[in-house]
């Protein structure tokens, strides 16, 4: 069961320049910034009411992320959805014949993450989260 939308997620070269634009001009606060080793990124943390927006820096110039920006530019990256089930949500998604880019959901910077592969989501790319326990 979907829950919400945790976060949407944009690409960016520097989170904490990116972050200028919300938190100057929209008012909104940088709550935080984790180094995500694993996934090899930078991401910045900046809520607006019960969802977050997710500014993605990706550490190293031949990142996905990187590419993507290469090619894009900075722009809209994903969204995520949260749910209280990850494994769950894989294999009903999976019973309905969607692909994953992973099926086995890892740890990211705020709990269990997995995305399903953009042809199942209709060009979009999109994320689960299962939040960590507080």
């Amino acid at each position: 069961m979907i829950e919400k939308i945790h976060h949407v997620a944009i690409a960016v070269r520097n989170v904490e320049e990116s972050a200028r634009f919300y938190t100057e001009r929209l008012g909104l606060g940088l709550r935080e910034v984790k180094v995500v080793e694993s996934e090899g990124v930078r991401i910045g943390f900046i809520p607006c009411g019960e969802t977050l927006i997710e500014l993605v820096e990706p550490l190293s110039p031949d990142h996905t992320v990187a590419k993507f920006i290469e090619k894009r530019g900075e722009s809209l990256h994903h969204i995520c959805f949260q749910t209280p089930d990850i494994r769950g949500e894989i294999a009903g998604l999976k019973e309905q014949g969607c692909t994953f880019i992973s099926e086995e959901p890892k740890l990211g910077a705020d709990g269990l993450i997995t995305f399903l592969h953009p042809k199942s989501s209709g060009g979009v790319l999109v994320e689960l989260v299962q939040q960590a326990e507080a």
